[in-house]
């Protein structure tokens, strides 16, 4: 049988599993920065499809630099997706109040008031294109295929804006999340429990040894009542 979080170094399982967001901060810092990076990457060439005005001129380049472009950000709003909402809960639970008003994080708590929106519209994009996926399943092999490549397609193309959301929210995340980690020290509370837990054996185990100053009252009071026969 496994060994439960609560059977190490007798520390519950709520002390440890409160802490887990942890772990997937670095996965939501390289994922705001690979949709940075797919953002900047389409704006050092966007222009050269367009002519002087912004017009694209060569529109199909253009087309397709844009559905490389959310197809690529789509990528890490998935990460988001599936790691957000738990380090985000994460944070606010370990962010105090003053975190709020003034700190190193104050900014990017401030900065995380809309991403539960975000976040939510994005899941909703995703749902929605599974769904239509599910409903290609009866389709011919072939037709599925272009069916499925194109609604991916739209999901991508509806969803850059969300991803350009995260593009500014993901790093407060990340940001918060790594300082309130290391501002955390898990060690803390096993710690604390194994200082008690010494503390109470060596009260336990020298129950039956006396203290060295209380032998003098025993002596002198065995005395008085003899000296009065």
């Amino acid at each position: 049988m496994p060994i439960s979080p609560a059977s190490q170094e007798g520390q519950p399982a709520a002390a440890t599993d409160h802490l887990a967001w942890r772990q997937h901060v670095p996965a939501l810092a390289s994922a705001a920065a690979g949709i940075r990076q797919a953002s900047n990457a389409w704006d050092a060439v966007s222009d050269s499809f367009c002519d002087h005005e912004g017009r694209p001129m060569d529109e199909k380049g253009y087309a397709d630099g844009k559905v490389k472009r959310d197809a690529e950000a789509w990528k890490h709003v998935e990460v988001f997706l599936a790691h957000g909402p738990e380090v985000l809960a994460g944070v606010r639970a370990a962010a105090s109040g003053a975190d709020y008003v003034e700190g190193p994080i104050s900014e990017d708590l401030r900065r995380l008031r809309g991403i539960d929106t975000t976040l939510e519209r994005a899941g909703q994009i995703r749902h929605e294109w599974d769904q239509v996926i599910a409903l290609m399943e009866g389709s011919m092999p072939g037709s599925r295929e272009i069916y499925a490549s194109q609604a991916q397609e739209i999901r991508n193309s509806e969803g850059w804006h969300y991803a350009a959301e995260l593009s500014f929210q993901g790093p407060a995340l990340a940001r918060a999340g790594d300082y309130l980690a290391n501002r955390v020290d898990p060690d803390q509370p096993s710690q604390t429990e194994r200082a008690q837990a010494a503390l109470a054996r060596s009260t336990t185990g020298n129950h039956g040894a006396p203290p060295a100053s209380p032998p003098a009252p025993p002596v002198s009071n065995p005395t008085a009542p003899r000296r009065s026969r």
